[in-house]
């Protein structure tokens, strides 16, 4: 069975600093394609970054030279560093298993991140 389990999210006010973490289990993490994504409030699920088995990263317009994605594959850990963080990064962040996609079959929970002054 597949769990991803996301954590690290909070209230920062604009310019700050997150960590997000995501746990997976049940997946061949080392040979897998690990997505960010993120639903902000009242719209659609929008990709945020991938990170390939070989840590070749790619990421959104939005947020490229903000955010930095990294894995553990030893340890099955996803991460996402969120810096200078702005009010339209407010979401639910989640991981996702594979490259980008119209669909993900495996998703976790998400993690609430929300930027206010």
């Amino acid at each position: 069975e597949v769990q991803l389990v996301e954590s690290g999210g909070g209230l920062v006010q604009p310019g700050g600093s997150l960590r997000l973490s995501c746990a997976a289990s049940g997946v061949d993490f080392t040979t897998s394609a690990m997505t960010w994504v993120r639903r902000p409030p009242g719209k659609d699920l929008e990709w945020v970054s991938t990170i390939l088995a070989t840590g070749s990263t790619s990421y959104s317009a939005s947020v490229k030279g903000r955010f930095a994605a990294s894995r553990d594959n030893a340890q099955k850990m996803l991460y996402l560093q969120l810096n200078n963080l702005k009010i339209d990064d407010t979401a639910m962040y989640y991981c996702a298993v594979g490259p980008p996609a119209a669909y993900y079959k495996y998703l976790g929970q998400g993690t609430q991140v929300t930027i206010d002054s």
